[in-house]
Formats: C-alpha cells, sequence, structure tokens
C-alpha cells in the first residue's frame, strides 16, 4: 500500500544522540536546551527572526490570535480567512471567539483572492487569515495593502510552508505573524509540535508568557495563559530531522519533478507564484469533475495507492464553522467549494515510488476523462 503520505523518520543513532542528553539532563519540558537549540536552529534555517516554538500547529493559531488582539477578553469581532484549508485554520477562530468569514479563492493559485478579501471586510473585521495554500505563496503584497487600509491584523498560515522563500526572503516574514505545523505528516516534523513567527519582539514576548501559563518567573504570573510548551522530545526530533533535511527535500523535489513530468499535460494543477519557491510539500491535481475525481480515486485504490481529497469538504459547508451574520452567500465561494470538489493530493515522501502512482492514474485518466 502507498499512502499518501509517510513521515520522514531520521536515523535511529542521530536521533538517539540526542534523547541520550536528556536522559543525562533530566531536564523535559520549561525551555529546555533542545528546544533553546531547535529555536536557534530553525531561526537560521529558515531565515527569520522572533521564531516561538509550542506545542502544534493549532496552538500557534491560537497563540498567535491571542498575542496579537485578535481573540481575548477585549476582542470581539470577525476574521476574513479561506474556506480551501484544513479545518484548524477556521475552527482555531471560532474556538477563541472570533468567526471565520469565508472569501473565495484565485482560480489558478488557490489561495485567497485579495478583490474577494477586500470585499469580505466590514467593520467587524479585526483581522486576515490566508494560507499558503500547498507552499504556494498567496498575494502577500495585495493582502498587506488591505490590511493597513483598514488596520487589521494579518496571521499567515503557512503550515505548508516551511522553507519556502518569496522575492528570495522568507515567505514567513509577511504579516503580524505566520504560523507552522511540524506534525508528523508535514516536510519537516517534530511528531506534533508548531511554531509562530512574530514581525515584532514585543508580540514575541507576549506569546512567550502565554505558552507557559502566563508565568513571568517563581511568584509573578503577568498574563494570561495556558500551556502550549514543546517538550525536549519533539525538540530532539526536530534537531535529528533537521540535520537531514537535504536528503529528505532532496526525496520530495525528484519525486514532485517526475510527477510535473508525467502529469501536468493531463491534470490541472496549481499554477504556483513566479517569485514563491518550491519546498515539494504536496503535489496536487484538479479534475474536470468530482465524478471523475472518484472514479480516479477508485482505481488508484485497486492498486493499492492512497490518494487525498484535500481539502475537502470546503470549509463553507462545515456547520459548527457557519457564518451567522452579514457574510458572503455560498454562491460567493463558488470557486472554493468547486475546487474542492475536485482535488486530489497524490502520495509525495521521500522515497515514494513514484512511476507505481503514475501508472494507473494516467489509465486512469484514459479511462474516465476519454483521452485517446
Amino acid at each position: 500500500m502507498i499512502q499518501v503520505t509517510r513521515p520522514y523518520l531520521p536515523s535511529r543513532e542521530r536521533l538517539m544522540h540526542y534523547i541520550d542528553g536528556i536522559y543525562e539532563r533530566h531536564w523535559l519540558t520549561n525551555d529546555g536546551p533542545l528546544v533553546q537549540e531547535l529555536t536557534r536552529r530553525l531561526e537560521a534555517y529558515l531565515g527569520v527572526d522572533n521564531l516561538l516554538l509550542v506545542g502544534n500547529g493549532t496552538l500557534a493559531l491560537q497563540i498567535a490570535y491571542r498575542a496579537l488582539g485578535i481573540s481575548g477578553d477585549d476582542a470581539r469581532g470577525d476574521a476574513v480567512t479561506t474556506p480551501f484549508s484544513f479545518a484548524a485554520t477556521a475552527s482555531s477562530l471560532k474556538w477563541e471567539g472570533v468567526q471565520p468569514v469565508f472569501a473565495d479563492i484565485d482560480p489558478a493559485t488557490w489561495c485567497l483572492d485579495t478583490d474577494a478579501v477586500a470585499a469580505a471586510i466590514t467593520p467587524a473585521t479585526r483581522a486576515i487569515v490566508p494560507v499558503h495554500v500547498f507552499g504556494n505563496a498567496c498575494d502577500v503584497e495585495g493582502i498587506d495593502g488591505l490590511a493597513r487600509r483598514h488596520g487589521l491584523r494579518v496571521v499567515y498560515d503557512g503550515a505548508h510552508a516551511f522553507g519556502v522563500t518569496f522575492r528570495g526572503e522568507s515567505l514567513l516574514k509577511w504579516g503580524d505573524a505566520a504560523t507552522l505545523s511540524f506534525h508528523a505528516t508535514k516536510l519537516f516534523h517534530t511528531i506534533e509540535g508548531g511554531a509562530i513567527v512574530f514581525r515584532r519582539r514585543d508580540d514575541l514576548e507576549r506569546a512567550r508568557l502565554m505558552i507557559n501559563f502566563g508565568i513571568a518567573g517563581p511568584e509573578q504570573i503577568d498574563e494570561l495563559g495556558i500551556n502550549a510548551k514543546m517538550n525536549e522530545f519533539q525538540a530532539a526530533m526536530g534537531l535529528a530531522q533537521l540535520d537531514e533535511i537535504d536528503i529528505n527535500l532532496a526525496g520530495r523535489a525528484a519525486a514532485w519533478e517526475r510527477y510535473d513530468q508525467a502529469l501536468s499535460d493531463c491534470f490541472i494543477t496549481q499554477s504556483r507564484h513566479p517569485a514563491c519557491s518550491n519546498n515539494y510539500a504536496y503535489f496536487p491535481i484538479s479534475l474536470a469533475s468530482e465524478s471523475d475525481l472518484l472514479g480516479i480515486l477508485a482505481l488508484l485504490q485497486e492498486h493499492g495507492v492512497v490518494a487525498r481529497r484535500y481539502f475537502y469538504p470546503s470549509l463553507s459547508r462545515v456547520a459548527a464553522l457557519a457564518p451567522t451574520r452579514g457574510l458572503p452567500s455560498a454562491a460567493d465561494l463558488s470557486r472554493a467549494e468547486s475546487l474542492a470538489r475536485r482535488i486530489l493530493c497524490l502520495p509525495l515522501y521521500c522515497g515514494v515510488p513514484a512511476e507505481q502512482v503514475i501508472e494507473p492514474l494516467l489509465a486512469g485518466w484514459r479511462y474516465h476523462v476519454g483521452a485517446a
């Protein structure tokens, strides 16, 4: 069975080197030396400042909202975001008491359409939460201009954007904050984990208190906080991963390029921003119709290939996230909802047997799409 993803595991010897240090120190959590080392190394590798490690990618979003005043006791309102994303993008807002307002996507890049965002902004809007979908850069310049004109915060969900650059600089530098997920299925992972990159140092320091119950010292609590810390075993995995990141990336890149060569003339693929690098995190394809998708999905399954309808369903169809007042109708989200019904992500990881995916996929395309 070829799964849609397979977590990269570094050499056991390399991982044990870091874990042996944990056993020697008996320091398991609370900003341990491995968390500190991983923070420094990730800032250097990604080319960013003000990076904060947290327990998972959803907490990264929630802490970013709190630190920036988008959510919290004094914050009420909406945030404009995309319905074409993983559930946590919108559910983290709802969980924090902020109503997600969905705007439609660009039909080529699959990221938020800036004009649709502008149309969705109301006096109740507090923030914009765009997603760098499949590691493709949003219209960061257009969104930045919108946010400045309307006095809004911007938090980028960069769960897919690890290592991506825009005009030669880290894509994570855009916005008031950008978040990362280090879940086991991601290109870079700490089993579970995540990070926030803040534009301003003051926001980082506030968030640092928040992730440790607001504790500023042994007898001092300065902030309403929660437990969102990364532990030393997570950091050990992250450091071992980072030691082998070039091996992982090379394997993914080879598979991505083979897919692109074989499939780009047959299927609709994402139009990547020309100033954006590729981290080879995903290879999504879009079919002409949902019936074509279901036929090809079934054929792949017959050949032991697990592809995923990613992202499906559109978050605009999730009852728990439903907007309640003065927000865009479903018709305004037609591009996102159509794409969600027609998209598949192919298996992509270091070592994936790409040819075993390509062969049945092309056979399915010829049969279901009617090609010669």
